[in-house]
């Protein structure tokens, strides 16, 4: 990360400071900040782990991702209920067992950030989500590899 993008301590000016980096052509120093902001974002909600921490982030990238271009902000409501019913990590496990992959993929793929999907997520922490989820994300990531629309090695 460019020390510049690691020394912003908000998501406000992480904003700011994309904004500026893609007017002055450097789409690269503007990801890394959209992906600062995704992650201050996380880190103050207060998960208890790794495992919540990143899904959390996957939310708001998703919230990013969906908001990208418009003039109001999206927020994921039916998400964040689910989240406050289930806890984050069951929510996660809900999202990912749906016979259809999980809303927003497409968008986080177009925004680069591809690897807050929740079933990356999922793969990473395979001990934290049944074997069937687990199954089921490694099935769907292979299927998108497949189609191009997944990369493993871009934003990780």
């Amino acid at each position: 990360m460019d020390p510049r993008v690691a020394r912003l301590n908000t998501p406000e000016d992480c904003e700011a400071f994309a904004a500026n980096a893609s007017k002055r052509g450097r789409p690269d120093l503007a990801q890394e900040a959209r992906m600062r902001a995704i992650d201050l974002r996380a880190e103050a909600h207060g998960a208890a782990t790794d495992a919540e921490r990143e899904a959390l982030a996957a939310v708001y990238a998703y919230e990013e991702a969906r908001s990208s271009g418009k003039r109001r902000r999206f927020r994921a409501n039916r998400t964040w209920q689910m989240i406050e019913r289930h806890g984050i990590l069951a929510a996660v496990e809900r999202a990912v067992n749906r016979p259809d992959e999980t809303i927003g993929y497409t968008a986080l793929v177009e925004m680069g950030l591809e690897k807050y999907a929740f079933e990356a997520i999922v793969l990473r922490y395979p001990g934290r989500f049944t074997k069937e989820a687990v199954a089921r994300c490694a099935e769907r990531i292979a299927t998108w590899k497949g189609s191009g629309l997944y990369h493993s090695t871009r934003n990780e």
